[in-house]
C-alpha cells in the first residue's frame, strides 16, 4: 500500500468510529438487560457522553410481563424502535398504545410528562430507545406511534421520525434530526450522506455490514462525522437504524 493510500485510510478511519457491542455499557436487572451506547444511569464514560444531539441509545431486552413503571421526562425527544415483541405505553397525557416489531413510537417530553412502558407479551421484547436533545425546550408534551413495514424500506433508507417539515410521512420530533431505517440483502449496498457539521450514528440491528473495508457486526455502534458519504455493504441480510443530527 502506498503512503498516499495509507494516509487516505487513516483519514477515513478518523471519520468512522467503531463501538463494538462488547464494549458498550451493560446493566442486567433481571427483568431488563440493557446495553448503553452512551453514558446512562450507572454507566459513565467521558468519551461516550453523546454524539451531536444524540444523548442516549439503549439496546434493551425486556422480560415478559415486566417493564418500566411510571417515571418523568422533560426536554427530550424519545424514539422507541421495536425490534421484536411489543411495548405498551401509557402516559400522563392520557395516551395508551401498543407498538409492535417494525413499528416506532415518539414522545416529545416538552415541559414534562410521566409515562410507563411495559412488555405485556409472553415473549421478551427487544428495542432501541434513542434520546435526542430538542432544538427548543419546553412546550406541551406529545406522543405518537406508526407502523413502518420493513418491505417498504428494502434497499433504501426510510425516514421514521424527523424534525424537518418536508418529511411529511415521518413521526414529528422537535430536533434538527432524522431517524432512518433500511433493510439490505446480503451483497447489496446503500449510501448515506452526512452533511458538514452533522453527526450520524448507525447500528445494524441484525446482520453484518462493511464500510471502507471494515466489518461491523449486529448491534455494534458506528459513529460517523459530518462531511462524508458512507457506502454500506451488507455482508449478511441486515436491518439498519441510523440517526442523523446536528
Amino acid at each position: 500500500m502506498t503512503d498516499t493510500a495509507v494516509a487516505t485510510r487513516i483519514a477515513q478511519n478518523a471519520r468512522i468510529e467503531r463501538r463494538p457491542f462488547a464494549s458498550l455499557g451493560h446493566a442486567d436487572h433481571g427483568w431488563l438487560d440493557a446495553r448503553h451506547h452512551f453514558s446512562f444511569a450507572n454507566y459513565y464514560d467521558p468519551d461516550r457522553m453523546s454524539w451531536g444531539a444524540i444523548r442516549v441509545w439503549n439496546d434493551d431486552t425486556i422480560a415478559p410481563n415486566s417493564g418500566f413503571p411510571p417515571h418523568p421526562h422533560r426536554d427530550m425527544e424519545i424514539i422507541t424502535y421495536v425490534r421484536s415483541g411489543a411495548i405498551t405505553h401509557k402516559d400522563s397525557m392520557g395516551n395508551t398504545g401498543r407498538t409492535a416489531a417494525g413499528d416506532v413510537q415518539v414522545m416529545s417530553a416538552g415541559s414534562g410528562v410521566r409515562h410507563a412502558e411495559y412488555n405485556l407479551e409472553s415473549e421478551p421484547t427487544t428495542l432501541f430507545q434513542i434520546w435526542i436533545e430538542p432544538t427548543r425546550t419546553g412546550g406541551s408534551p406529545s406522543w405518537g406511534a406508526k407502523p413502518f413495514p420493513k418491505g417498504e424500506r428494502s434497499g433504501r433508507f426510510v425516514t421514521l421520525a424527523s424534525g424537518f417539515a418536508d418529511d411529511g410521512d415521518a413521526l414529528p420530533i422537535r430536533a434538527e434530526a432524522r431517524v432512518l431505517a433500511a433493510t439490505v440483502k446480503a451483497g447489496e449496498q446503500i449510501s448515506h450522506e452526512v452533511g458538514a457539521g452533522r453527526h450520524a450514528y448507525l447500528v445494524p440491528a441484525t446482520g453484518a455490514v462493511e464500510i471502507d473495508g471494515e466489518r461491523y457486526e449486529a448491534r455494534d455502534g458506528i459513529a460517523l462525522t459530518g462531511g462524508q458519504t458512507v457506502t454500506i455493504t451488507a455482508l449478511a441480510d441486515a436491518e439498519l437504524v441510523l440517526v442523523d443530527s446536528l
